[in-house]
């Protein structure tokens, strides 16, 4: 791999860690690069989990010291994300992701209407919304099947945590991102676990990245906290815009 290769993919790891800890969809970024550098798909995927995981658990443990997160799920939904995502990466191989991309673009679509026609979404809490049944709906939501997708496919999986804790909970933006870290820190863990014993990780590149990806993850962590649900509902809908172009590009393009 050339030099030029390596500053693109640590430059990708940085930019991918700061949009991880702000709405998540910092894969967005992250695996391509990998994949432009020559990487083969597996190992992209493995590679970019390596990186993630260290960002993802920066910005969880900077969000934990500053603000509160909802111990109630993130506890039993971040241990059951490390045992559903490492169930679908290994199911991966022997699941069609053209068969997945169609289905969450149009997830994707839903939810930048849904956001941009309720304006106040997402910006102040609803404590009404918290009851029993809807805190293990959203225990179940986030640690199984958006676990699940993450170790299948992956992009997106932070976006569609923010999302499953604003509208199932009530919680506003910041303190569902906090929240939805250190599930998203049990997801990349869980693939991780799987792909490292396959062999697929490129652990110097990856380990590499991650440094980059956790100063992302700081810098995104500190200015979501700073600058309030406003600007990560402004983000939340440019990663999603971004993440459907994405998506029916690769749908598309054949």
């Amino acid at each position: 791999m050339r030099a030029e290769q390596i500053v693109l993919l640590l430059a990708a790891a940085l930019a991918a860690g700061w949009v991880d800890a702000v709405v998540g969809g910092g894969g967005l970024l992250q695996l391509p690069a990998l994949l432009l550098a020559g990487l083969p798909p597996v190992e992209a995927m493995a590679t970019n989990k390596t990186a993630s995981i260290f960002g993802t658990a920066s910005a969880a443990v900077t969000f934990a010291g500053r603000t509160k997160f909802d111990r109630a799920v993130a506890v039993p939904a971040g241990i059951l994300a490390v045992c559903f995502a490492g169930a679908g990466a290994a199911l991966a191989a022997l699941l069609a992701a053209e068969v997945l991309k169609p289905l969450v673009m149009v997830v994707l679509l839903a939810v930048a209407a849904f956001v941009t026609l309720r304006p106040a979404f997402g910006l102040a809490p609803d404590p009404r919304l918290r009851t029993r049944a809807r805190v293990a709906a959203a225990i179940v939501a986030s640690g199984v099947f958006i676990a699940f997708y993450d170790g299948i496919l992956g992009p997106g999986t932070g976006t569609f945590l923010l999302i499953a804790f604003t509208s199932i909970l009530g919680l506003d933006f910041v303190h569902a991102s906090a929240t939805a870290k250190i599930i998203n820190t049990g997801t990349n863990l869980g693939a991780l676990l799987v792909l490292g014993a396959q062999g697929k990780v490129v652990w110097a590149l990856g380990l590499g990245m991650a440094a980059c990806n956790i100063a992302g993850a700081q810098l995104g962590a500190r200015m979501a906290l700073r600058r309030g649900a406003g600007f990560v509902r402004a983000v939340l809908l440019c990663v999603v815009s971004a993440l459907v172009l994405r998506l029916g590009y690769d749908q598309f393009s054949g």
